[in-house]
């Protein structure tokens, strides 16, 4: 006769085994890259970029999917909710998983528990364009019509919370000058509506905004880095007009919480091995981000150090979102 303990015992190793051999052939399936904005912002282009990649290195689709809404909320908070085995990942950034649980009254995840740091994808230096129908060349000139004008200038973001949002926020604030906020669904609309003419400023991500700076539809008045930058050599930065000032966005790869670590591990040393490569460097610097790469662990450090400093521009802005 078998007895209970004995049969759950062998039972509980045979699921073990079952499920250690499935994580070692992952991905048998396509895997989903949630992109929490809608189509055309920077994080949608590298992760698409990315995810070609991976399919290459792993024989399986990696296919990117947008869930634009809440400042990123909604995508974020799918892929917390999602089955933890490594077949529906998050392209996260400042807002999904920094900024935003200080923003928000309410979050529908928590952003430290629910989420399995993988790779740092890129890092991306962000720039302050206008239309040319704004009538200013420089930030000085900027900042001197906003003063004269307060409330004519209209500036779109990515999404309430999200970090075109408060970046432009830091600004207006340091630069003590009042800009009205429209915000949209993803940095794609926000740039076609930029172009149109319906907002008159944005500081975006350099990859999204490039394309329209080189084509002359946007002009580019300041960079927020701490040096100029070699794909806009001659701008200047912002802090030259504002001390101080220094923004920079990232995006991240992140999956659930429970994902096994040995699947984690080795998502993460093989994107690390994509952004390593010179055609990979090449291609993300030509569209203005540097590429990040690392350990879960390294990752999540990083995103300890943003949250940290977020929690500051939030508090500093008075920024708050319904």
């Amino acid at each position: 006769m078998v007895r209970l303990p004995g049969l759950l015992a062998a039972l509980a190793a045979s699921l073990a085994a079952v499920s250690a051999a499935s994580q070692a052939d992952w991905p048998t399936k396509p895997v989903r890259i949630v992109v929490a904005l809608a189509p055309g912002g920077a994080n949608d282009l590298l992760a698409r970029l990315l995810a070609a990649q991976l399919a290459k290195a792993f024989g399986q689709a990696f296919i990117v999917e947008n869930r634009p809404g809440a400042g990123g909320n909604i995508g974020a908070a799918e892929v917390a909710r999602s089955a933890p085995d490594g077949y529906t990942l998050l392209m996260g950034g400042p807002g999904t998983q920094a900024i935003n649980q200080f923003l928000y009254p309410t979050m529908p995840y928590n952003t430290e528990r629910d989420f399995a740091p993988v790779s740092l994808v890129a890092r991306v230096p962000k720039v302050l364009v206008v239309h040319p129908a704004l009538g200013v060349r420089s930030l000085e000139a900027l900042v001197d019509r906003a003063k004269a004008k307060p409330g004519s200038i209209y500036y779109g973001s990515a999404g309430i919370g999200t970090s075109t949002h408060l970046s432009t926020e830091l600004f207006k604030t340091m630069a003590k000058i009042d800009l009205v906020h429209v915000p949209y669904r993803g940095s794609g609309p926000m740039l076609q509506d930029l172009v149109a003419g319906e907002v008159q400023m944005a500081i975006d991500n350099v990859p999204s905004a490039m394309p329209y700076i080189r084509s002359g539809k946007l002009l580019a008045l300041g960079v927020a880095s701490s040096q100029p930058i070699a794909e806009l050599p001659n701008v200047p930065t912002i802090a030259s007009v504002i001390p101080g000032y220094e923004v920079e966005a990232w995006f991240a790869l992140m999956a659930p919480a429970a994902t096994p670590a040995p699947t984690v591990a080795r998502l993460a040393a093989e994107v690390d091995q994509i952004l390593h490569r010179p055609e990979t460097i090449a291609r993300f610097r030509q569209l203005g981000a540097e590429p990040g790469g690392g350990t879960p662990a390294e990752l999540a450090t990083f995103i300890a150090h943003e949250t940290d400093m977020w929690r500051e521009v939030v508090k500093a802005s008075g920024a708050k979102a319904d």
